[in-house]
């Protein structure tokens, strides 16, 4: 079971502290995800064909992946790990639910996942996903939202994972790569929110059409 880790700093006795002179310095330095309102300048995906899986009505499916149709259009961009277990898989039952909505309102919606398992095809043809998932497995991405950080395991924040994973994020990202939606429920309280994404995506969508038109 995953849960906030409120007891990072348990009581010690400072005289068990041994120096060593050779173990280097490193600050700590804490995530700090990207935010609605910022920039991902860094926003790269390749079309490399080990990179990409789809998935419709549950059956792998392959094709060619189109880098300028996915861009050109509000982007909702979900990070999942396998290493989250059922919290993980929670997230995508709920975004294939509402992936015709997100392409009905104006968006695109990708998968970003840090490893490839056998595990996620079967749970894909059972639930019958429609998504689509990149692999991210140098975690790239992951730290250009900066979701994910050497010098901040997730261990450190919650309790139960034992594999440092990217967080569980969910951004959209208009077509000038700018955040314009973010959520991260760090607490698990399921504050998910269906309609707020689909609304976000509607409004990028209507403002990247004016844009165009004007």
């Amino acid at each position: 079971m995953l849960t906030t880790n409120n007891t990072k700093y348990p009581f010690f006795d400072l005289s068990e502290i041994v120096a060593d002179a050779d173990l280097p310095f490193k600050p700590y330095q804490p995530l700090k995800p990207v935010k609605a309102g910022n920039y991902i300048p860094d926003l790269k995906l390749y079309s490399n064909y080990n990179r990409w899986q789809q998935f419709f009505n549950g059956a792998e499916v392959h094709g060619p992946v189109s880098l300028r149709h996915l861009l050109n259009k509000p982007l909702v961009i979900a990070f999942y790990s396998h290493h989250w277990h059922d919290h993980g898989f929670t997230l995508l039952k709920q975004l294939n639910n509402i992936h015709n909505e997100i392409k009905a309102s104006g968006g695109n919606l990708l998968i970003v996942s840090d490893e490839r398992t056998e595990d996620l095809e079967k749970k894909a043809w059972e639930h019958s996903f429609t998504l689509n998932f990149y692999y991210d497995e140098e975690k790239e991405l992951a730290q250009a939202f900066r979701i994910f950080s050497d010098e901040d395991p997730v261990w450190n924040r919650f309790s139960g994972i034992d594999v440092n994973a990217p967080l569980l994020a969910t951004y959209i990202v208009d077509p000038s790569k700018q955040v314009v939606y973010s959520h991260i429920d760090f607490d698990f309280l399921g504050t998910f929110s269906a309609d707020d994404i689909i609304a976000s995506v509607y409004e990028s969508a209507l403002i990247n059409h004016s844009r165009k038109s004007a």
